[in-house]
Formats: structure tokens, C-alpha cells, sequence
């Protein structure tokens, strides 16, 4: 490999690490299903909406390190990151941060206005309101989840063209999710928001049997709220078993830490979370087209 060579991967990692964008992909295949769910089936549109869904997301994690670039130093997960270790300049930061915003922009736009819309709303609520309420209160935890959410909601709207029922749904799922998602990721990295002032858990005292039964409330309630689907006869009966199952699984994990409070249990929470939403989200697409099929054939 030449000098050269070296300099570009060296180039194309920072950009990765700055743009979160393999975190980027995973929020977009959210939408993905969303899409999918609603009746899309065209490639074009498909390849739009994951490229421009990517690109908007990344432009917003890459504003959110530049926001924060000067807190990212107090902490060990993020001092590694490019600004606070000082290898990317400030201006080629917002030069990439702006470039995917608009390509991102642009490519929503070609699917219908109102994606372009959601893409560009997420943004500005992401930057601009979540990321500074961070340092002020653990209320940014419900503002996030606005953001957090609207994957599904465009990618129902990138097929539909209209806001509707069913993108409601899908959003509300996933905005639910976002509690005891985010609150098991502010419970373990609780001692290094600490050093950067953030407190994210739902309660004032931290790590405690109070932020513990909000999560549990929260993990309950996502039981009943995934089988809607299911309930407004959009789905069959295999979202039925998944989602109790899952739902149930899942609630479990949130038990255990509340009656523990550790650390350990918390972070299996977190991953728990990380594979419950996608298996939902696909469960609803694929048991979706059964159920259709099922239907037409006459059955019920």
C-alpha cells in the first residue's frame, strides 16, 4: 500500500468515526421497513431513501460532534473521536457535515417533499434542540425520541406520500422503544456523562430503584403497543407470538435490573434493545405479506 493509499483510508476512517455512518445505515433500515410495510416496493425509491436517509443521519451525527467537540474530551468513549483528538480541522468538519445534508436533502426530495421535510426536521431537532438540552435536562431524552422515531414514519411516507394512521403507528412503536433504549445506554455510560455534566437518567438520583421503575414501565409498555398491528388486523398471528415473546423477554431484562441496579444488567438491557426493535420491525414486514396472501386466498 502507498503512502497515498494510507493517507485516504486514514482520511476515510476519520469520516466514518466522525459521521457515525455504520450507525447512520442501521437507523435507516427503520425506515427501510417502514417503506416495505407501507407497500413500497419500487428499487429506485428504495435506493433513495436508504442512501438519503444515511447521509441526512450522518450530517446529524457529525453536527452533534461538532457541537460538542469540547465535552467529547471529558469523555473515554468519545476523547477518540476526530475533533477532540485535533486530526480533523473544524472547517473540513462542517465542509462534510453540509455536503451530506443536501445530497441527503435532495435525494428525500426526489422521493416526495414531505420526506425531505421529516429528513430536514430530524435534523434541526437532533442539532439544534436535543443536543444542547443534553447539559440542561433529562428531559432531552423525550425530545430525542422525536427524531429517534421518524425513521418508519418516512419510510411509510416515501411509499404513501401521506401521513397517516398507519405511519403513526409505526412511529409510536419505535418512539416508545426509545425510553428504555436510550435510558440502558445513560445507565452504563452514566459515570462519563457525569464528567461532561449530562444526567440522562429519568431520575434526579442517578442510578437508582426510581430511574430503574421508569424503565420497567416503559419496557411494559412497548408489550401491548407492539402488537397493534396485530390488533388492527394488519398483521397475522405470527406478530402475535414475536412480539409477546420478544416484548416479554425484554420486559425481563428491564425486571431484572430494577430489582439489581447494576451495571451488568443494564448493559444487557442495552443490547437487548439494539436486537428487539429490528426483529419487530421486519416481523411486521415479512408476517404483513403472509397475512395479505392468507387473506386473498380466501380463508378468513
Amino acid at each position: 500500500m502507498t503512502q497515498e493509499d494510507s493517507t485516504k483510508q486514514t482520511l476515510y476512517k476519520k469520516i466514518l468515526v466522525f459521521t457515525k455512518f455504520r450507525l447512520s445505515f442501521l437507523v435507516v433500515l427503520s425506515a427501510l421497513t417502514g417503506y416495505l410495510f407501507a407497500g413500497g416496493s419500487d428499487y429506485l425509491e428504495i435506493t433513495l431513501l436508504m442512501v438519503g436517509g444515511s447521509f441526512v443521519t450522518a450530517a446529524s451525527n457529525g453536527a452533534n460532534q461538532i457541537w460538542e467537540r469540547d465535552i467529547d474530551k471529558l469523555m473515554s468513549r468519545t476523547q477518540n473521536r476526530p475533533l477532540p483528538l485535533g486530526i480533523m480541522s473544524l472547517k473540513f468538519a462542517y465542509s462534510i457535515v453540509i455536503v451530506l445534508l443536501i445530497i441527503g436533502s435532495t435525494l428525500l426530495f426526489l422521493i416526495n417533499l414531505k420526506c425531505m421535510l421529516l429528513g430536514f426536521s430530524a435534523f434541526i431537532t437532533y442539532v439544534f434542540i436535543y443536543t444542547p438540552m443534553k447539559s440542561k435536562s433529562a428531559w432531552a431524552v423525550f425530545v430525542g425520541a422525536f427524531p429517534g422515531a421518524i425513521p418508519p414514519l418516512l419510510g411509510a411516507i416515501a411509499a404513501t406520500d401521506a401521513f397517516g394512521f398507519l405511519p403513526g403507528v409505526l412511529f409510536f412503536v419505535q418512539f416508545t422503544w426509545q425510553f428504555p433504549h436510550f435510558w440502558a445506554i445513560a445507565w452504563v455510560s452514566h459515570d462519563d456523562y457525569q464528567k461532561a455534566g449530562y444526567h440522562l437518567l429519568p431520575s434526579a438520583l442517578g442510578r437508582s430503584k426510581q430511574s430503574a421503575f421508569q424503565i420497567l414501565i416503559y419496557s411494559i409498555a412497548l408489550i401491548p403497543f407492539s402488537l397493534i398491528p396485530w390488533l388492527l388486523d394488519w398483521t397475522g398471528n405470527t406478530t402475535f407470538v414475536i412480539a409477546a415473546l420478544l416484548g416479554t423477554l425484554f420486559f425481563i431484562y428491564a425486571y431484572k435490573l430494577f430489582l439489581s441496579q447494576e451495571d451488568a444488567d443494564a448493559r444487557k438491557l442495552m443490547f437487548a434493545s439494539f436486537v428487539y426493535l429490528p426483529i419487530i420491525q421486519f416481523t411486521y414486514v415479512l408476517d404483513k405479506v403472509e397475512h395479505i396472501k392468507f387473506l386473498s386466498d380466501g380463508f378468513i
